[in-house]
């Protein structure tokens, strides 16, 4: 599991890095917590902050449940791609909301991934204990 920790621990440093981002753009912009509006480029960094907080209750469940029940090298090669596509989705939407359409699309596949690769070790877990069939 360690493979899968040191994914989690990089999305976790991401998400300190982002909101780092925020901040640096509300003094750029002169604005004071809990300020959450203001100039459209400050708007779009916050907003870009806020969307990859949201997605990573998501990304966390798969994450583990991928790495616990199918491979947790996969998983963190995965997670490795996610924090990228994170990355991807975060400044091409302080730059324009159209921008940040590809890194969600990727954001989306990874889900995906880990989705489908959790299920298949799921149900392999399941057949193998139940029903003796080895996959």
């Amino acid at each position: 599991m360690y493979h899968v920790i040191t994914s989690y621990v990089s999305r976790f440093n991401k998400i300190r890095y982002l909101a780092r981002r925020v901040g640096w753009s509300r003094m750029a912009h002169k604005g004071l917590p809990p300020i959450v509006s203001g100039p459209p480029e400050f708007e779009q960094t916050f907003r870009a902050h806020q969307n990859c907080v949201e997605f990573y209750p998501l990304f966390l469940v798969t994450l583990w449940t991928c790495g616990m029940f199918f491979s947790e090298v996969l998983a963190a090669a995965t997670g490795l791609v996610y924090m990228v596509a994170r990355q991807l989705y975060f400044n091409g939407y302080t730059q324009s909301t159209k921008k940040r359409l590809p890194g969600f699309h990727l954001t989306l596949a990874v889900l995906l991934t880990l989705s489908v690769l959790a299920v298949v070790g799921i149900t392999r877990g399941l057949l193998d204990k139940y029903f003796y069939t080895h996959i």
